[in-house]
């Protein structure tokens, strides 16, 4: 090494007339010199040695970030994928499941000397050097693998865009600093787990970061599947991805590179001569893989998914455990390689797709939809409405609001919004089903089931009215039932089953309403709009006497799983999307709360909020509504929903609900094993009237859902 240094600085009139440069720099000589550890070459002289001492004192550790990796997100059998979250396309895979092919055509290409040098090429290094002088520009590298490693791993460490610029800029400074680290990581590092980094972080072109990728996007494959010819093509990509990429030029440029490829494995007796030309007789054959995306590249088979998907999401972004705030958490996601195991039941959700479209269809400017949550987990199991997931609005319907006609679109067929919950939007009036957190607060408060009043036709209550409106009788709110005959004196089961409206008023007149408001708040409800924030305040509650008629706006996702609470004994569990979160190691992703206590990320958030017998009485109270019939007493004679029982033929519970002049219809029912909220509204426009022959269709969705997706064990609803 000596004597060629010698040669190559000083040995020719050529060299020299690069003196100043170097003694400039302090490159060359003063690198390749402290690099080999030897006296400094006359040669170079005192620059060399500033140089060499420089050199030495520079950074030697390598502490590369992981390069992101892809998240896996999978429905609950672990095995149906729902979509991918990434920002680079990558997963980082052993060097043992790659082919050797690609280990040996990427050698040939880009290093064929990798596995004689020390991290450093010397002889290369001082080539390029000379071309590069006799050029005036960059014409020829002299990065090894090693070095070009570590280019890639500084570049996708960097956390500023001025790191970014040093560890890809073209300069002296920026290459002596990759000799030095490449030089100290192959004192460390061996050679297989250098090209097992290298093949992992490469960029291929076309969106592919890495060997998997690269295999899966260019030829549908893993890369322990790659051929011969498909391992070259690849190796000729990373000189120059968008150049050489075959899936988007069709010039032969990609063939050129890959016949060159395989002559340097020739050359450097991977493969034969004759291997080479037979490989090269070839076409470059290509089985192109478009990896999804986020929520809105979810196949179109399974587009209803996208819902779940953007709930998924949402939680996510929410969560603690994965950043300190939304966009951390959203990155985390896209770079922490997770394996995702949902709780979205794939064969549940696609049928209850089917059944909501079929009763309305999703061209429909009324949005018909479900939510099932199982009780005692919060795990959400399905989200169907009868719309299509995706950004483009271009073809959408006429806006149903006259103010907004032709000015914003609108959400039907196609919308990303969260129609079902999770997500900001205030969501829908929900009717009657409210009539749950008055009993439900009353309950707490120790009220009994046969606390009774008389409940007339229409009532003068103690709330105050509002003026104009059809509801005011002189300064008061005077509420009145859907029916006659529902006169007479009620019960928590009859009141309840027949949804007599000047019962639950005089419940809730008797309880407080703000404990009703509160107790809805308990069990999950949150007030979105701005009045409803407004009659939620302590100051307001406890006079919202029509609370209990379902004047607020909430989600199916809430309502499931607030009803969800009577089916688990009054245990109430935050809905959560999650059944496993693994890191790439398969090890499961925990986090530490305020108390110290580890938790396992996907566990169910789950705590005793009511009492079992306040949950059991009103479940009681809510099989009168479906034809069940309830343990502790009669139901009537009648209910809202009597023939929801024979649907599902098993013990269930549940409510109507409709809103004044039927703008939403709404049913929430659910079995031991599940809890299923379905509706029917407008959401471009509540104002709308769903009409009152289509209240039939949440009943009968919710039925139909609730009977397939409770499972083989009937199960019974325990009596205080």
């Amino acid at each position: 090494m000596a004597q060629f240094m010698t040669k190559a600085l000083a040995g020719t009139g050529r060299v020299l007339r690069f003196a100043p440069q170097l003694i400039r720099l302090g490159l060359i000589a003063g690198v390749l010199v402290a690099a080999v550890g030897m006296p400094v070459v006359v040669t170079a002289g005192k620059a060399a040695r500033t140089g060499s001492d420089f050199f030495l004192g520079m950074e030697s550790d390598l502490n590369a970030s992981p390069a992101g990796q892809t998240s896996y997100i999978y429905a609950s059998d672990g095995s149906s994928p729902v979509t991918m979250f990434y920002e680079e396309y990558r997963k980082y895979v052993p060097l043992t499941d790659m082919s050797a092919y690609l280990q040996q055509a990427i050698v040939a290409a880009e290093d064929a000397r990798y596995y004689d040098h020390k991290g450093v090429d010397f002889k290369g290094v001082a080539r390029a050097f000379v071309a590069n002088q006799t050029a005036g520009e960059v014409s020829q590298g002299a990065s090894t693998l090693t070095m070009q490693y570590v280019r890639m791993a500084l570049r996708d460490s960097a956390a500023t865009p001025m790191e970014v610029i040093a560890a890809t800029e073209q300069t002296g400074m920026r290459k002596m600093r990759e000799i030095r680290l490449a030089l100290d990581l192959e004192k460390t590092v061996s050679k297989e787990d250098i090209l097992e980094r290298y093949l992992n972080i490469a960029y291929f072109g076309h969106r592919a970061y890495g060997a998997f990728a690269a295999a899966q996007i260019f030829f549908s494959k893993l890369p322990s599947q790659l051929t011969l010819v498909e391992a070259a093509t690849l190796a000729g990509l990373v000189k120059a991805p968008s150049a050489y990429d075959p899936a988007s030029n069709e010039s032969t440029a990609a063939k050129d590179r890959r016949d060159w490829v395989l002559h340097q494995m020739a050359e450097s007796k991977y493969i034969t001569a004759q291997e080479a030309q037979e490989a090269m007789a070839q076409p470059v054959a290509l089985n192109v893989y478009q990896p999804p995306n986020d929520c809105v590249s979810i196949a179109p088979e399974h587009n209803s998914w996208g819902f779940f998907c953007d709930f998924f999401k949402t939680w996510w972004m929410k969560q603690p455990a994965f950043g300190d705030n939304p966009q951390e958490r959203l990155d985390k996601l896209r770079r922490g390689g997770y394996q995702i195991t949902t709780t979205l039941d794939a064969g549940l959700q696609d049928s209850a797709m089917q059944k909501v479209t079929a009763k309305e269809s999703i061209g429909s400017a009324y949005a018909h939809g479900l939510v099932a949550v199982q009780p005692g987990t919060g795990r959400v199991k399905v989200m169907a409405v009868n719309r299509n997931y995706s950004l483009d609005q271009s073809g959408n319907g006429p806006h149903t609001d006259p103010n907004k006609r032709n000015v914003v679109p609108s959400n039907y067929p196609n919308t990303v919004n969260p129609l079902l919950g999770g997500g900001d939007l205030p969501g829908y009036q929900a009717g009657s089903t409210f009539k749950w957190f008055v009993l439900m607060a009353a309950l707490d408060a120790g009220f009994g089931p046969t606390t009774a009043f008389m409940s007339p036709q229409r009532l003068v209550s103690a709330y105050p009215g509002t003026p104009g409106e059809r509801s005011t009788c002189g300064t008061q709110w005077c509420p009145g039932n859907a029916s006659g005959a529902m006169t007479g004196v009620q019960n928590m089961w009859t009141g309840f089953g027949k949804s007599v409206n000047t019962y639950f008023v005089q419940l809730e007149q008797a309880v407080g309403a703000d404990r009703a408001v509160r107790m809805a708040e308990r069990l999950g409800l949150r007030w979105r709009s701005e009045t409803d924030q407004m009659m939620a305040t302590p100051e307001r509650a406890a006079g919202w006497g029509a609370f209990t008629l379902g004047v607020a706006d909430t989600t199916p996702l809430e309502m499931a799983n607030a009803y969800a609470v009577g089916a688990a004994d009054g245990v109430y569990c935050e809905p959560i999307p999650v059944l496993a979160i693994n890191h790439p190691d398969g090890t499961p992703v925990t986090y530490t709360d305020k108390d110290g206590t580890v938790h396992n990320a996907a566990d169910p958030r789950c705590h005793q909020e009511v009492s079992a017998q306040t949950a059991r009485t009103a479940t009681d109270a809510a099989r009168c509504v479906t034809g069940y019939g309830a343990a502790g007493s009669g139901c009537g004679g009648w209910s809202t929903a009597p023939g929801v029982y024979g649907q599902v033929g098993r013990p269930v519970a549940g409510k109507t609900g409709t809103t004044d002049d039927n703008r939403t219809a709404w049913f929430v029912g659910f079995t031991p094993q599940l809890a299923v909220a379905s509706f029917m509204a407008d959401p471009d426009y509540p104002f709308n009237n769903v009409g009152g022959g289509n209240s039939i269709k949440p009943i009968n969705s919710a039925a139909e859902i609730l009977r397939e997706g409770s499972g083989p064990d009937i199960g019974y609803f325990p009596y205080p």
